[in-house]
């Protein structure tokens, strides 16, 4: 039941379904993710532990850019049943498709640079 409440705390936060509906369309850094999202950078790094204490983005390291990406592998069958129906959710929410729009437009080595 950990695991269950855990994924389910982790996705009871709408910028943190953005997050997940984002990396779905690609790897973002952080800075990435705070210039879409328009939050303190302080504040996307807590929602992305959430995210990774729930095993559901990883984190690598790329120079100086700390890249997240959805995990591949879930632990939990409750974050398996996330994985193979995220895609589905939310597709037409406005929200949701302001910040995929942005994704495509992101450069990381303009927002990054600030």
């Amino acid at each position: 039941m950990k695991a269950f409440i855990r994924v389910m705390k982790a996705l009871s936060d709408p910028n943190r379904v953005k997050i997940m509906k984002m990396l779905e369309a690609k790897e973002l850094c952080v800075c990435e993710i705070t210039a879409i999202l328009g939050l303190a950078q302080s504040t996307v790094s807590k929602h992305l532990k959430i995210l990774e204490d729930a095993d559901l983005v990883f984190s690598s390291r790329e120079g100086a850019w700390m890249n997240y990406n959805l995990t591949e592998n879930f632990e939990n069958q409750y974050a398996e049943v996330l994985q193979n129906h995220l895609k589905d959710w939310l597709g037409t929410d406005p929200r949701i498709q302001d910040v995929l729009a942005q994704v495509k437009r992101v450069d990381r080595l303009r927002v990054c640079a600030a």
